[in-house]
């Protein structure tokens, strides 16, 4: 049994807390209610019988909670919510306080599953890594808004260059030719200069969160990871900082195919006796880092092997440059074998993208020991 006395589950909401506090000597149950107020709640847990330890799910609420009361000393962790072994029985009876008694049961038999809390420098580089993903996929629906009310209009962009080839839309010219076009309807007109300034606002944001997010992976704490895994070809300065910033820490992974699972990229599994049945992803876990691999996954599909020259700037850790190297060549191999077996293009995709973040952890090991 772990070190403490108390064992208190914590049902956390946006304005509200309760608390149910377990003392292993006695057996005695006490609950609480407070508001969304640390402070109040360490009070609470200070006239417990010590030592106390206290849980609570991992959601919404983030780790604000866990920071502050360990910041005034209380031992809290987060339990990850998809690790809980909850019974059925418990569905029928669902409220507050019963969630909180049975996390605190849990903590005290050790069956949660801790999740990593990062720091507060660590958290801030996420946020701003998911800003720019949130950034990219307003812009692009923006711009789906307006070429969809054109086409709705009529309007298609289908220059050619000299040599025959259509021109690609949201260059110069595409914008050239969409200031040229004007509607009979001034409603319809006003709708369409909406539609125009939501795409350039939308763009001009991500331009910023992109130099943002490139700002700080040079700072010392990420610069020498996010530059070891720029090493790996589909991997830029957004997709390296993503994968750094969101793990935090490689070394709190034991293997690349525990990493690969945190991502979601490892196949389900449904076995039972003799009958061994294994499916698509698992989709469990990360989904942010698990559609950029994917998405950086797709460069395989016609690069050389050959290695990744550097960037001006860019100081990767020089062995794991060489193990990047080696790296880009097995799944370039990898990617042109599934290929040839016939894979479909998409799962051979996939394939590729669980084998770039074993590499993706195995690089980003190595540049955090170096």
């Amino acid at each position: 049994m772990m070190n403490a006395t108390t064992f208190v589950g914590l049902d956390v909401h946006a304005r509200s807390i309760k608390a149910a506090a377990l003392n292993v000597m006695t057996g005695e149950v006490a609950n609480a209610s407070f508001g969304y107020d640390h402070a109040a709640l360490a009070d609470w847990l200070r006239t417990l019988a010590q030592p106390v330890k206290c849980v609570y799910e991992s959601g919404v609420t983030g780790f604000d909670l866990q920071k502050k009361l360990s910041a005034l000393g209380v031992d809290c962790v987060v339990g990850a919510v998809s690790k809980m072994i909850k019974p059925a029985a418990d569905r029928r009876r669902k409220n507050d306080r019963n969630d909180a008694a049975f996390l605190a049961r849990m903590l005290s038999v050790g069956n949660v599953v801790e999740v990593w809390v990062p720091d507060d420098g660590c958290e801030a580089a996420r946020d701003l890594a998911r800003a720019l993903e949130d950034a990219r996929e307003e812009a692009a629906r923006s711009k789906q808004l307006m070429s969809k009310f054109l086409l709705r209009h009529g309007h298609v962009f289908d220059e050619l260059t000299p040599t025959g080839r259509r021109k690609k839309n949201w260059t110069a010219a595409y914008w050239a030719w969409a200031r040229s076009i004007t509607f009979a309807e001034e409603a319809d007109n006003e709708a369409y200069a909406y539609y125009v300034d939501r795409v350039k606002a939308a763009c001009e944001e991500k331009a910023r969160l992109e130099k943002l997010v490139a700002a700080e992976a040079s700072k010392p704490r990420w610069k020498r990871r996010v530059d070891s895994l720029r090493c790996l070809k589909g991997v830029d300065v957004a997709t390296a900082s993503d994968l750094v910033f969101e793990a935090g820490e490689f070394s709190r992974f034991g293997s690349a195919r525990s990493f690969a699972a945190w991502v979601g990229l490892v196949p389900s599994e449904h076995s039972s006796g003799e009958s061994a049945r294994k499916g698509g992803i698992t989709k469990a876990g990360n989904g942010h880092l698990r559609r950029a691999l994917v998405e950086s996954s797709w460069h395989y599909l016609g690069c050389s092997a050959h290695p990744k020259e550097l960037a001006p700037g860019q100081a990767p850790d020089p062995a794991a440059r060489r193990h990047a190297a080696k790296g880009v060549r097995r799944l370039v191999e990898r990617r042109g074998a599934l290929l040839d077996r016939g894979v479909q293009k998409n799962k051979a995709n996939v394939a590729t993208a669980r084998e770039l973040a074993c590499w993706a952890w195995a690089v980003g090991l190595m540049a955090e020991e170096a």
